[in-house]
């Protein structure tokens, strides 16, 4: 099934990845009703065998609770668009982040290029 962009939007959220597909898959639910904008693309989504339509719940309100299906998960991961090539610095940047070592973006940069000269130096002893 080719999604459309709203269909795949409602299945990214659920699942609360980017709108790229990437990130941690902390949730795998949606909750919409009868009237309300999201309901005909969910249930359409739960017929193609994408999602759970578990109901009318009253814990939300009277509202619907869905959820993401292995074939919803494959489709999201198929069907998002690639993201863009970041630059250098932005990755180097990411690099960065990831690391969370308590120094100011300025310091790490300086402690790593000291690091890779010190690497170059032994290995050319």
């Amino acid at each position: 099934m080719t999604l459309s962009p709203k269909q795949l939007h409602i299945l990214q959220h659920s699942l609360g990845v980017d709108k790229y597909g990437q990130g941690t898959q902390y949730r795998n639910r949606f909750v919409t009703g009868p009237g309300s904008d999201d309901f005909a693309d969910c249930r359409a989504l739960a017929d193609a065998g994408l999602m759970i339509d578990h109901g009318a719940r009253e814990i939300y309100g009277g509202d619907h609770g869905f959820s993401v299906t292995q074939a919803g998960i494959d489709a999201v991961a198929l069907q998002s668009p690639k993201p863009p090539k970041r630059s250098r610095s932005a990755e180097r940047y990411q690099q960065f982040l990831r690391q969370d070592t308590g120094e100011s973006f300025r310091t790490w940069l300086l402690r790593n290029e000291h690091n890779r000269k010190v690497e170059m130096m032994e290995a050319l002893q």
